[in-house]
């Protein structure tokens, strides 16, 4: 049973990093799964690559605009659907 208890406490410490790659870059708008895969196969060298596309967005002031704007334009459309759906 030890031993059980054991292969799952490293199971668990391994999806540490996939489970926090695919976080980061789901909530930078990328695709979950992709990166919680490349994690998986690529722990350490996908978790920086990801760090990198993230400074390189902030860094960019022409990408934090544009972001700026997805974001005005997404809180937009849930007002129009919110007061659609009132009437």
């Amino acid at each position: 049973m030890l031993f059980v208890d054991m292969l799952f406490v490293v199971a668990v410490a391994i999806s540490f990093i996939p489970i926090l790659t695919g976080y980061c870059a789901h909530s930078r708008g990328r695709s979950f799964w992709l990166w919680f895969v490349l994690g998986w196969v690529l722990p350490f060298v996908s978790f920086f690559l990801l760090f990198a596309l993230i400074a390189r967005d902030e860094l960019n002031p022409g990408r934090r605009l544009l972001g700026e704007a997805r974001q005005i334009l997404r809180e937009a459309e849930e007002r129009a659907k919110a007061l659609k759906a009132e009437r």
